[in-house]
């Protein structure tokens, strides 16, 4: 099996040339016949349906191809070629929106720049024969200008289904879950693009899904495959004969691009100033970013010349406090803005030295913790007190019997604290660390503490499973599932994402945000769900630049 080397009018040699001249004279000199109805056996033929238009692109034989044209689709009707399965396929009959070739469809919204795009949604319906060998392909073209008159930069390709000893171009180096599915990512080059493809495990005869989560999670394959100021130039939807292909039909095809509010990544912020320096803590205060802001993210590295930068808080204003600061000691600050379309450039660093702390020293180690009141969905924690001044306990918490996955989910004044928000019959792992202005002492010993089942003949759980994920965001698929052995009829379901995390949209309906917890309820038509029945929703998160956590804590309520 080799992968497709050359297709959709790219060779790499002289023979390229005269057929893409063949190409670009065949398009201009045909007229756009009529959307419905239409045969089309010209090499390069196309006709305008609405929208999108329909070409039959047979570019890798002289053999007889033909296809039929519907309002939004086609079907092959005649395909004499036959392709060598070690080489390219014969043609790529397909439906598109954009501009290939520098053949435009009717009041284009493309080219258009990814970072101004808020979603790109689109459908296919595939029908297939019985035999041949053949792929059925959704491509999306990405490019860095807005030049459509050649081979673009780089090809997403979406395999729905193939036959035969094909491949696509290069190796499998991963895998994604994506539009609700799993694929196999593959990733090459042809010689004239780089291709990154999306392999479905078993054929495809319908897919709805949003073509920028394919793009999101293409740039987190490697920076040759472009960014967000790189263009969309076109999606197609269609498919690559080898050998056979008549029957081969795209039964619908739709196609629209959103925009994002034109946004663009936040200007960069100005250097902070310093204020209200004490032993343990210190203000800061910078000049707001230009643009659309989401949240300031602040870093802080220890030392006077320190550059070991990690981040410590974010803000939704260009101020910050930072505390539990040791006393007499230069801390260096830099700020930088985020939003959808990504995160601005660094600040300039400003250096802050504590006041002298008057001799308080680190607070001794807490003692481990112990629970009670576990229920479905929390736990109290108790803990023997540090020696020495305390500020404040941190409380961290990892999910699994296990796991030393471990983030801080809380604070306390006093030796105690109670956790909410956590998923029925779920092990959780706390320990506890002491503050002052002096520094933070040792961690407590490890307990593990299970959540009950959520009781009762009528339960749910919530598990979420990662869609797409990129440099700084993310969408994750939830699933709420009744474990009980009654029917329920109704349902919360909750999603507490990390600290810096932020919630920027959801769906089928807006969820209900309260600091980290992101929680969904039912509607009406997916409120009843009987004994091992599911419903899903799903959101989408930013989160810092280079932070690769997802959400681990998720809760379900029943009634």
């Amino acid at each position: 099996m080799h992968a497709t080397t050359s297709r959709k009018h790219r060779l790499a040699t002289l023979v390229s040339a005269i057929a893409l001249t063949v190409a670009a004279t065949a398009v201009s000199l045909l007229a756009a016949q009529p959307a419905q109805a239409a045969t089309i056996c010209e090499q390069y033929g196309t006709v305008v349906a609405g929208n999108y238009v329909i070409q039959n692109n047979r570019w890798g034989t002289s053999a007889t191809q033909c296809i039929n044209t519907t309002s939004n689709g086609f079907s092959i009707t005649q395909q004499d070629g036959v392709g060598n399965t070690s080489g390219a396929p014969v043609s790529y009959p397909s439906i598109f929106l954009g501009c290939h070739y520098s053949n435009c469809s009717p009041s284009s919204p493309l080219p258009k720049q990814l970072s101004t795009i808020g979603t790109a949604p689109s459908s296919i319906s595939f029908s297939y024969p019985g035999s041949g060998t053949y792929d059925a392909a959704y491509d999306i073209w990405l490019n860095a200008d807005t030049n459509v008159s050649g081979v673009q930069d780089t090809e997403i390709m979406i395999w729905a289904n193939r036959q035969g000893s094909i491949q696509p171009i290069g190796s499998q180096t991963g895998t994604a879950n994506i539009a609700g599915r799993s694929w196999a990512v593959w990733t090459g080059s042809n010689g004239a693009n780089n291709v990154v493809s999306y392999l479905s495990g078993s054929p495809i005869t319908s897919l709805s899904f949003d073509v920028m989560d394919f793009v999101r999670d293409t740039f987190t394959r490697g920076s040759q495959y472009g960014n967000n100021s790189w263009y969309l130039t076109s999606v197609q939807a269609g498919f690559e004969p080898w050998i056979g292909g008549v029957g081969l039909a795209v039964n619908s095809f739709s196609a629209s691009v959103t925009t994002g509010g034109g946004t663009q990544p936040p200007g960069t912020p100005g250097t902070p100033s310093a204020s209200n320096v004490t032993a343990s803590g210190a203000s800061l205060s910078w000049s707001a970013s230009s643009g659309t802001v989401s949240s300031y993210l602040i870093e802080r590295a220890t030392g006077a010349s320190s550059t070991s930068f990690s981040q410590v808080g974010t803000s939704s204003s260009p101020s910050f406090t930072d505390s539990g600061l040791a006393a007499n000691t230069t801390y260096r600050y830099r700020v930088r803005a985020s939003n959808s379309a990504g995160t601005s450039g660094y600040s300039g660093i400003v250096n802050v030295t504590t006041t002298t702390g008057g001799g308080t020293q680190v607070p001794g180690t807490p003692g481990t913790p112990s629970a009670s009141n576990v229920t479905a969905s929390g736990a109290s924690l108790s803990w023997s007190a540090s020696s020495g001044t305390v500020s404040s306990y941190l409380i961290e918490r990892a999910t699994g019997a296990g796991s030393t996955s471990f983030s801080q989910v809380g604070t306390s004044s006093s030796p105690s604290f109670t956790d909410s928000g956590l998923a029925a019959n779920t092990t959780y792992r706390y320990r506890v660390r002491a503050s002052n202005s002096a520094g933070t002492s040792g961690y407590s010993g490890i307990v593990n503490v299970t959540t009950t089942g959520g009781g009762g003949g009528g339960g749910c759980t919530t598990t979420a499973a990662v869609q797409s994920q990129w440099n700084n965001g993310y969408v994750m698929q939830v699933t709420v599932t009744n474990t009980g052995s009654s029917t329920i009829n109704g349902w919360s379901s909750t999603a507490t994402l990390p600290s810096g995390h932020a919630h920027t949209g959801s769906w089928p309906q807006a969820a209900v945000v309260s600091g980290q917890n992101v929680t969904e309820t039912n509607q009406n038509w997916n409120s009843s769900l009987a004994p091992g029945q599911t419903a899903s929703w799903g959101f989408q998160a930013s989160r810092p630049n280079g932070n690769t956590a997802l959400p681990t804590a998720y809760s379900c309520t029943a009634s």
